[in-house]
């Protein structure tokens, strides 16, 4: 009969989860996975399976959790451009001296690989673009954004420039430059 667990498998998941996120995903020794969900390494091993396979977990428990505070700002109360505003206000704060997005960084570290790393990834980029291009419709409709834009285009718009903010965290930028950037951003949409 096996022993049932002895751990909180989601807080090692979480664990895991910001490892990945400060070193990225090669540099992460199984040594590192162990330090920081205080498993052993055959714990790890039998809970996970393999390195791969918690990083799809830790991966997986990140997009679901940036997915859901997206969400909740797109769905809120305002007019589509105050909730757009409101989407790149939390990512420049979200991203100052920030070690960036998980997202992001997988991949420039990665690219988009042919496994369930890279569906997570595709899936978290098609899960963003819909609702940015339903904001989009709702905003060219309730007038905040310009007439004629076409939502699919506004959404890979946005999600490009929220990539850049992240970026731009990531290496140092100050809060005023991440600011112009959004706003230039924004003015390219928002009507006038």
């Amino acid at each position: 009969m096996a022993r049932p667990r002895e751990f909180d498998e989601t807080a090692a998941v979480e664990s895991a989860m910001q490892a990945f996120w400060d070193r990225g995903y090669e540099a992460t020794s199984t040594q590192d996975l162990c330090r920081a969900t205080g498993l052993g390494r055959s714990s790890v091993y039998n809970a996970f399976t393999s390195k791969r396979a918690l990083f799809r977990r830790a991966l997986a428990h990140y997009t679901t959790r940036e997915l859901g505070k997206r969400k909740a700002i797109l769905d809120g109360p305002g007019t589509a451009a105050e909730r757009l505003t409101a989407v790149l206000d939390t990512v420049i704060e979200a991203g100052l001296g920030n070690r960036g997005c998980l997202v992001v960084n997988t991949l420039a570290e990665l690219g988009l690989p042919n496994d369930e790393v890279g569906a997570a990834l595709r899936s978290d980029t098609a899960q963003n673009l819909a609702m940015f291009a339903e904001c989009a419709r709702e905003g060219v409709l309730d007038g905040s954004l310009r007439d004629g834009l076409d939502p699919a285009d506004v959404a890979e718009f946005l999600l490009s420039t929220i990539s850049g903010l992240r970026v731009m965290g990531r290496r140092g930028s100050s809060r005023e430059a991440l600011h112009t950037v959004a706003d230039l951003a924004l003015s390219a949409i928002l009507a006038h």
